[in-house]
C-alpha cells in the first residue's frame, strides 16, 4: 500500500518533470547570442543628418549672436570715447568760462597797478611787484594770489623777546618774500609783540580784548585774511586765525573807508607804511612806503593811503607797524628804502613761499 506522502511525491515529481526537461535541453543546447540582434549598431541614417542639421543651425546661430556682440561692444567702445572726448572738451570750456570773470576781475585791477616790476610764479603762490609813486610819496605795491594758503606764514622767534630784521626771517626759514608785520613792545631790553599775537593756531601771550584802535590780523586756516577788532575770544576763535599779529588802525573794511581816530592822523602826519589788504577773490595786496625818517616830514598820510587803496579796489585794509619797522624783501633783496638806513630788527614778520 502506497502511503499518502509517497503519493504526494510523486504526484510532484510527474508535475514538475516536463520543466526539468526544459532546462535540461537548455542547458545541454544552448544557442550563440548576436549583439546586433539586440542592439542595433548603427543609428538610421537620416536621424543622424538630421541630429547634423540642427547642432550646424545651432552653431551658425552662435556665431551670427558673437559676430553681433563684437559688434555691439565695438560700437559700445566708440560711442564711449566719443562721449569722454566730447565731455572734456565740455570740462575743459567750462573751466575756461568758469576762470573768465577770475581773469577779467585780475586784469581790472593789475591795469590799475601797471607794469610789474618782478613777477614770481608757481603752483603755491604768484606775486607780482608794482611801484606806487603819486605826487606825494613813493614806495611799492605787491599783489599776491595764495594758491595754497600754507604759501603764507608768520615768523616769530621761538624765545620770546628775541627780535630779526625781515631779510633775517627769509632767510632763516627759505621764504620767496616778506614783510614786517605787528607792533612791539620793548621792556628790559628786548623785544615782544604787541597785544593779542597767534602762531600756529595758538595764542601766544593770550587773548587781549581791542583797546585803544587796536585791531588783529591775519590768515585763517582757509587761507583768507581775516581782521579787525575783537572784544572777546570767542568772537576771533570763529574766524579760526592760524597766525597773526596787532597792530592800528584798520584802513578799511568791506570796500569802505573807516574812520581814521584824530590821534593817529598826526602820530605822525607822514611816515613809512606798511598795509596789508585784500580783494574780493582772496588776492592779497601789500603796499610799502618809503620815508626820509619818523619826523611826520616824509612817506604818506593814512588818509592817502586810504585812497589809494580804495582806487585799487581793496576791500579790507589793516595798517602795520610803519617807520623804521617798514621793510619789503623780495627774491633776497631789500626793495624799500628803510627809514633807519638799515633794516629794523621786530618780532613779526609775514612771510611768502614759492
Amino acid at each position: 500500500m502506497i502511503t499518502p506522502v509517497k503519493q504526494v511525491n510523486r504526484f510532484f515529481m510527474l508535475a514538475l518533470a516536463p520543466f526539468i526537461g526544459l532546462i535540461i535541453c537548455l542547458l545541454l543546447f544552448r544557442p550563440e547570442l548576436e549583439v546586433g540582434a539586440i542592439i542595433p549598431t548603427n543609428l538610421p541614417e537620416d536621424e543622424v543628418t538630421s541630429q547634423t542639421q540642427t547642432i550646424s543651425k545651432e552653431l551658425a546661430g552662435a556665431k551670427e549672436a558673437a559676430v553681433q556682440t563684437s559688434s555691439s561692444i565695438k560700437r559700445t567702445t566708440l560711442l564711449y570715447n566719443k562721449t569722454t572726448s566730447t565731455m572734456s572738451t565740455i570740462v575743459q570750456k567750462a573751466k575756461v568760462q568758469a576762470a573768465r570773470p577770475e581773469t577779467i576781475y585780475n586784469k581790472r585791477i593789475t591795469s590799475k597797478l601797471g607794469v610789474p616790476l618782478d613777477r614770481v610764479d608757481s603752483d603755491r603762490i604768484t606775486i607780482e611787484l608794482y611801484r606806487v609813486n603819486p605826487d606825494t610819496y613813493k614806495g611799492y605795491a605787491m599783489k599776491i594770489k595764495l594758491k595754497d594758503h600754507n604759501a603764507m606764514k608768520m615768523a616769530l622767534n621761538s624765545e620770546l623777546g628775541r627780535s630779526e630784521t625781515t631779510m633775517q626771517a627769509v632767510k632763516r626759514s627759505g621764504a620767496i618774500a616778506g614783510i614786517n608785520a605787528g607792533g612791539f613792545a620793548d621792556s628790559g631790553g628786548k623785544r615782544y609783540p604787541l597785544s593779542t599775537t597767534v602762531m600756529d593756531g595758538k595764542y601766544i601771550n593770550g587773548f587781549q580784548a581791542s583797546f585803544k584802535d587796536l585791531f588783529f590780523v591775519g590768515l585763517n586756516d582757509a587761507g583768507k585774511l581775516v581782521g579787525g577788532k575783537f572784544f572777546d575770544k570767542s568772537s576771533l576763535d570763529r574766524l579760526r586765525p592760524q597766525f597773526g599779529a596787532t597792530f592800528v588802525p584798520v584802513l578799511m573794511k568791506n570796500g569802505q573807508k573807516t574812520i581814521i581816530p584824530d590821534k593817529w592822523k598826526v602820530s605822525p602826519k607822514r611816515a613809512p607804511r606798511t598795509v596789508i589788504g585784500n580783494y574780493k577773490d582772496d588776492q592779497l595786496l601789500i603796499m610799502v612806503v618809503d620815508g626820509y625818517n619818523e619826523s611826520g616830514s616824509s612817506g604818506a598820510t593814512l588818509e592817502e593811503m586810504q585812497g589809494r587803496l580804495l582806487k585799487l579796489g581793496v576791500v579790507d585794509a589793516y595798517n602795520l607797524d610803519g617807520g623804521g619797522s617798514s621793510s619789503l624783501i623780495l627774491n633776497n633783496r631789500v626793495i624799500n628804502n628803510p627809514s633807519d638806513g638799515s633794516l629794523r630788527p621786530v618780532p613779526t614778520h609775514f612771510l611768502f613761499y614759492k
